[in-house]
């Protein structure tokens, strides 16, 4: 039985996370956010109480390296036993390296993925192990393939099964990790916290003090070490993208939608934006997207009625003018965009100006991709030169033919 009030370890941030976890909702949480952001601590409190609510399940703690499991996963779930009010029912062993339930018998165990037979040979001394947790996942060589294995070879038999991940996000955006953090699927839930949500006296005011020096004097290592930003490598094109939720509500509030289509068929893919523009703040909201390969204009067509009202403006590639004839002739409001000399570097240049570019990551997580990814092209040396790359950029363009009619005003 636990013996404490659980909002008195689990920080506000994850009150949510937690609900949906105790109610079975979910059968996977990645945690991610800068220093001080509590995830580690949910994920230790969170997998005990699993453990405690199932007597027949065994928990798996991984890391890429064996040997930097006892100084922070071992100590933090001892520190998470701890605060629960059940240090007395807990026995900890160094060889091998477990935590065991005694009434119960249940074992956490640990192990590191640079010996993979030690995972293979990872066996529970009776029921089943339900509960994996990667801590710093961003480390873990293989990636998702190397996380996809380790479920595969140890979470089997059971009736119930818990996959936590944690991890700093990493400043470049194509590392595995925040790719993965941008998909989408059901069970899966994605969380992203910082230290500001935490309680100021579980952190202390040395860490605030800190992290308000970093903020003032280096504000680009502070969006990276404190708010959990992937902030890039330097050669990003978008410095003001914001990765967030997107509400009706919020859409509904700021006008009327505009469309923006990328043609495309195979490999290319055929690309769908929904943009809305806050022109007071400066700010591109980009809310819904479509990615698909061949399919027929008509296919395609029938796919945007189904997506917007009657009558939503839709700005596509003028490359193929029969294309957006075939829309219009589908009954679809469709314009080609205004092209000319220098048209790209227009319209990119407007995109990096705004105060914030805001795309939905999980309803958009293909165009959430591309933006974060994209970067200039570097020469021998690695440094960026003024010229933007022309490939993974299907969604940016559908971005940049939906605001069209923006970027081209005079003066804009």
């Amino acid at each position: 039985m636990v013996q404490v009030d659980t909002r008195e370890v689990i920080g506000p941030a994850f009150y949510d996370v937690h609900r949906q976890v105790r109610d079975s909702r979910v059968d996977e949480v990645v945690c991610k956010g800068g220093r001080g952001s509590l995830k580690s601590s949910y994920m230790s409190v969170e997998l005990v109480l699993q453990l405690k609510q199932r007597p027949d399940c065994h928990a798996l703690v991984v890391r890429q390296y064996s040997n930097t499991l006892r100084d922070s996963v071992f100590a933090q779930l001892q520190w998470a036993i701890g605060r629960l009010g059940l240090a007395g029912e807990f026995k900890a062993t160094k060889s091998p390296l477990e935590l065991i339930c005694q009434p119960t018998g249940q074992h956490i165990l640990f192990r590191g993925l640079d010996d993979p037979g030690k995972i293979k040979s990872v066996k529970a001394p009776f029921g089943y192990i339900g509960i994996l947790w990667f801590e710093e996942a961003d480390q873990i060589r293989g990636g998702e393939e190397a996380v996809r294995n380790v479920q595969q070879s140890v979470l089997r038999g059971g009736e119930y099964g818990l996959t936590l991940l944690s991890f700093n996000p990493p400043a470049a955006a194509k590392n595995w990790a925040n790719r993965y953090a941008l998909e989408s699927r059901p069970g899966k839930l994605v969380h992203h916290s910082d230290y500001r949500s935490a309680p100021a006296g579980w952190l202390g005011p040395k860490f605030l003090a800190q992290a308000e020096y970093l903020r003032e004097t280096k504000p680009t290592k502070y969006r990276h070490e404190y708010l959990g930003e992937a902030v890039g490598n330097g050669t990003q094109v978008f410095d003001n993208l914001r990765l967030e939720e997107i509400t009706d509500r919020k859409v509904r509030s700021l006008g009327d939608p505009v469309c923006g289509v990328d043609w495309g068929w195979y490999p290319d893919p055929w690309a769908f934006n929904r943009t809305v523009y806050d022109a007071a703040r400066r700010t591109l909201y980009v809310f819904d997207e479509l990615t698909r390969q061949k399919l027929n204009n008509l296919e395609t067509a029938a796919l945007v009625s189904e997506r917007i009202p009657a009558g939503e403006q839709i700005i596509a590639d003028s490359a193929e003018p029969k294309s957006c004839a075939d829309y219009r002739a589908a009954g679809l409001r469709c314009y080609e965009a205004a092209k000319g000399p220098g048209s790209v570097a227009q319209s990119m240049k407007w995109l990096q100006g705004l105060t914030a570019i805001v795309i939905d990551p999980q309803r958009c997580p293909d165009t959430a991709r591309e933006f974060a990814e994209y970067e200039y092209e570097t020469n021998r040396e690695g440094e960026a030169v003024q010229a933007y790359v022309d490939a993974d950029n299907h969604h940016i363009d559908a971005v940049r033919y939906a605001t069209n009619r923006l970027w081209t005003r005079k003066g804009a």
